[in-house]
């Protein structure tokens, strides 16, 4: 049986698995994520228990697969937690977020079914276990309303409409950064561009006016969730900075620091009850053809004092850098 045949058949044998189980496979939470063959799903394996650590559980809600079926699975490529392999040297840990695990620890029924396609996980240095979630975009408003939010919590002028997004996933490219992007049923189109670097990573998003009506009001939010990150788990805001579109979160050491910015800021702020880090921006006026771009920035600091480390970060530049 050729490997191609054999990824076909078995994605077919679980199309069919899943039509039978849905509602025990997927209860409430819409996690489930069908791999495209065993490619695919060795990459999610291999995300989840290595870097994610995920329970049985978890794995389960995102792959569909029954806990013998996953094991032997996880058998089959040889995916242990005792082999889990070294980070790269010389530059940060990003992956795309397998869902499946609420990323916020509080204001849950804020966000109900999270959806994975616009969140990155970026492991801290400083340990082998501790990441932030990043939501980019978690929403974005323009004069028509609510016209994009990553998981359900109010309705998008989508749901008003009863037109039903549908699933995606990040793709990364040859140099290792991740994209998305989506044209939603409008013509509005929007992405992100996430570039790995060695401290930090370095992101632009845009938005391009599809439509025939000029957009404006196009806020934008943009989240850090700290529920991953030891030692920022904390639901308070007062280990938290908002100062010259910077959201920075102190860990509960005095001795690690968590930054997000993004270019031009609306409103930098944090949800304690999450917790999270928000540097809002604000895509300029957008006529029908045009496409406005914001630039954003996320690092780690290890260190007591964090204002020569933020003068040090304006001082690359990269507001004004392109990607």
């Amino acid at each position: 049986m050729s490997a191609r045949f054999h990824d076909h058949f078995s994605f077919l044998c679980l199309l069919i698995a899943l039509v039978a189980n849905f509602g025990d496979v997927c209860g409430d939470d819409g996690q489930l994520r069908v791999a495209k063959g065993n490619t695919e799903l060795r990459a999610w394996l291999e995300n989840m228990v290595w870097y994610h650590r995920y329970s049985m559980a978890e794995m389960q809600q995102v792959t569909g697969f029954d806990e013998p079926e996953l094991k032997a699975r996880l058998a089959a490529f040889e995916i242990l937690e005792s082999n889990r392999p070294l980070r790269p040297a010389g530059r940060l840990l990003v992956l795309p977020y397998p869902g499946g695990r609420h990323p916020r620890i509080g204001f849950l029924d804020g966000a109900v079914e999270p959806q994975r396609e616009t969140k990155l996980s970026v492991f801290c240095p400083w340990d082998d276990h501790s990441y932030v979630v990043m939501d980019v975009p978690e929403a974005i408003w323009s004069n028509l309303g609510l016209t994009y939010l990553a998981h359900t919590h109010i309705n998008t002028i989508w749901d008003t409409q009863g037109t039903q997004l549908e699933q995606q996933e990040w793709q990364r490219t040859d140099d290792g950064s991740f994209t998305m992007q989506r044209v939603l049923p409008n013509g509005i189109e929007f992405g992100t561009t996430a570039k790995v670097m060695s401290d930090h990573v370095a992101m632009t998003m845009f938005l391009k006016n599809g439509t025939s009506e000029p957009l404006s009001d196009l806020r934008v939010q943009n989240c850090v969730m700290l529920k991953g990150a030891e030692g920022f788990d904390q639901q308070t805001n007062d280990n938290k900075t908002f100062a010259d579109g910077y959201a920075v979160a102190k860990s509960a050491d005095g001795a690690r620091w968590i930054i997000s910015g993004w270019e031009p800021v609306h409103r930098a702020w944090g949800n304690a009850r999450c917790p999270c880090l928000h540097s809002d921006p604000k895509f300029p006026d957008c006529n029908p053809g045009e496409t406005q771009t914001l630039r954003g920035w996320f690092s780690f600091y290890q260190g007591t004092d964090i204002d020569p480390e933020l003068k040090r970060i304006e001082s690359t530049g990269w507001r004004r850098t392109k990607i």
